[in-house]
């Protein structure tokens, strides 16, 4: 019978490697802290100069220094220095020991106003602009000059590119022929004068004569159109607006294909205009 060796086989240990030495722990990055807003650098003293004009603006029949200090809560020697200062500077004037608003802070309030007036009348011309579907053009007669003040206009409906000074071009085009017609004879003759007729297109009218002519026809208040006098390819149509002495006028264009819309369209915006004569009266001088 067989015998089985159960004595251990031989075993041959290699000397285990050495464990590496322990390198030091690394640790994430400490988080940047938020970055901490800068403080907004506030000049006291225009601070203390807009408290002052603003007390001043309250009082219609004015005011005198120290009771402004008083009711601003300023020093009283602080209030005589920004005081002389605004003085200076023509913000404030002096009469009689009172303080009132002088004239370059009316002059700075004047323009607000005119802004917002600016931005009434934008504002309409681009909501009619959209509903109507062409771009507005509104323009007043100011010291012999025609002047259109703001044009409406989108990439769909440009308006008409202003390829002649529309100034010197009054009798070509529907904005200039309604100032016209809403100005007496004379003042129509001196405009001619200095701006006669030129031919511009095939279409224009050919000389004064026959300006005037078409424009005495016209009834008050009649919208104006012109079909290809001041462009080729373009037609456009002139609503009057008379406030007092200023002449003003609101015009829509269109390509000529679309001629047939021109009439509907520009009854729609003197529709318009009707029913938003009052802000306008207030605008005519923006």
């Amino acid at each position: 019978m067989a015998t089985v060796d159960t004595a251990p086989a031989e075993t041959h240990t290699s000397p285990l490697p050495a464990p590496p030495a322990a390198s030091p722990v690394q640790r994430p990055p400490a988080a940047a802290a938020p970055e901490q807003p800068r403080p907004v650098t506030l000049i006291g003293s225009v601070q203390r100069a807009m408290r002052l004009l603003e007390c001043v603006a309250g009082h219609e029949h004015g005011a005198p220094a120290k009771q402004l200090a008083r009711e601003t809560g300023l020093a009283l020697p602080t209030a005589y220095h920004l005081l002389r200062t605004l003085v200076h500077e023509g913000y404030l004037r002096r009469e009689k020991g009172l303080l009132f608003l002088g004239e370059a802070a009316v002059r700075l309030s004047g323009s607000g106003a005119k802004q917002k007036r600016r931005s009434t009348v934008a504002s309409m011309l681009a909501h009619w602009r959209d509903s109507i579907g062409a771009p507005v053009y509104y323009a007043v007669y100011r010291e012999g000059e025609i002047d259109v003040m703001c044009v409406s206009d989108t990439p769909g409906n440009p308006a008409v590119v202003e390829w002649a000074d529309f100034r010197e071009t009054g009798h070509a085009h529907a904005v200039g022929q309604c100032l016209l017609s809403q100005l007496d004879e004379d003042a129509r003759r001196d405009h001619l004068d200095r701006y006669p007729v030129q031919s511009l297109t095939p279409y224009t009218v050919r000389d004064d004569h026959s300006l005037l002519r078409r424009l005495e026809r016209l009834r008050r208040m009649e919208p104006v159109a012109e079909r290809q006098e001041y462009a080729l390819g373009a037609v456009c149509a002139a609503v009057p607006i008379t406030m007092g002495a200023t002449a003003a006028t609101m015009a829509i264009s269109m390509p000529a294909h679309q001629d047939d819309r021109l009439l509907p369209a520009v009854e729609q915006l003197q529709a318009e205009i009707g029913r938003h004569l009052g802000a306008l009266a207030l605008s005519i001088s923006i």
